[in-house]
């Protein structure tokens, strides 16, 4: 990376913390390294090995993982402390195709905000995303906000020719996907079926859309997010630029019952992974009494990508 984009990544980090700073939002610091991580079936994760001596020139040997997310440790903080919060920090995710829009090391920007919902997170990402725009100067094509919000529905009925709702409830879903053309035999039930779909029919017609907010996730797509108010839903959102993924946000479950449910069906499907992990059985527990709140992750180094004009990762990584 050359200097001038070095100088570029540091206004950025700058601009992020003074934005949560003058927001009230505390920054936190929290571990690299886990004992345990929450189960999601839809990435891989690395594993590393830490040597706890135990003399006469042995070592017991105990495995952690480096995290894909700071969530396990923020949401404890905010289960403690109840504010708002936000973190820069590095993540690691194992197992993905290398390419433009990918690195197994990168910057996450975590936030999380007392009493909101994904609706209020919208509005302050699309705040954020207009200091960061003007901060480092962005060039011309670069889309501004405010955001083009489109249900995953409105998306699917728009580009796939179908509605994903409707298929999945009348147990149509992989006869609309094998009538577009797609082979289906790797795609067991509904959520592989909906990310087959997604990627090839409706992901690729986002190039050129600028920035849209795909909005109402269906709910047997498996994550920690509120039911919408169609229960067919949850309350997500993912913030798309020029068909690039920047962004995913919930209104978090706030439901112990509804996280231990998620653990168990989620650590089910970690079975057959590349790399598997710990899982904390206990950790629902943090949900009890948990506050009502709303988090975004946003893939810090994909941000920069967008606001300086670049076309791969690598060239806004400063060892890329």
């Amino acid at each position: 990376m050359d200097l001038a984009l070095l100088q570029k990544r540091a206004r950025l980090l700058r601009a992020v913390r003074e934005f949560f700073w003058e927001r009230g939002y505390l920054e936190t610091d929290t571990p690299l390294l886990a004992p345990d991580l929450i189960p999601e079936a839809c990435l891989e994760v690395f594993e590393t090995r830490r040597l706890v001596p135990r003399g006469a020139g042995g070592a017991l040997e105990s495995p952690c993982w480096l995290v894909p997310s700071p969530e396990i440790w923020m949401k404890k903080l905010i289960a403690r402390h109840r504010v708002s919060m936000f973190q820069i920090c590095k993540c690691f995710r194992n197992g993905e195709s290398e390419g433009a829009s990918h690195s197994p090391e990168f910057t996450m920007l975590e936030y999380y905000t007392m009493r909101a919902d994904a609706d209020d997170s919208l509005a302050l990402s699309e705040a954020l995303f207009a200091v960061l725009r003007g901060a480092l100067d962005a060039p011309p094509g670069v889309p501004e906000p405010p955001f083009r919000i489109l249900t995953v529905d409105e998306a699917f009925v728009r580009w796939a020719g179908f509605s994903v709702l409707d298929a999945a409830e009348g147990g149509r879903l992989r006869e609309a996907a094998a009538g577009l053309g797609l082979d289906c035999r790797a795609s067991p039930d509904d959520a592989s079926l909906f990310d087959l779909v997604f990627v090839h029919a409706v992901e690729p017609r986002l190039r050129d859309q600028g920035l849209v907010a795909l909005s109402a996730y269906p709910a047997f797509v498996p994550c920690l997010a509120k039911k919408g108010a169609d229960p067919r839903t949850v309350e997500r959102w993912e913030l798309y630029c020029n068909g690039l993924e920047l962004a995913n946000c919930y209104t978090e479950e706030t439901d112990p019952r509804a996280v231990r449910a998620f653990f168990q069906s989620e650590t089910e499907r970690k079975r057959g992974a590349l790399v598997p992990h710990k899982v904390d059985p206990d950790y629902w527990r943090v949900f009890e009494g948990f506050p009502p709140c709303s988090g975004v992750a946003l893939g810090l180094d994909r941000l920069l990508m967008t606001l300086s004009g670049r076309s791969r990762i690598d060239a806004v990584l400063p060892f890329g």
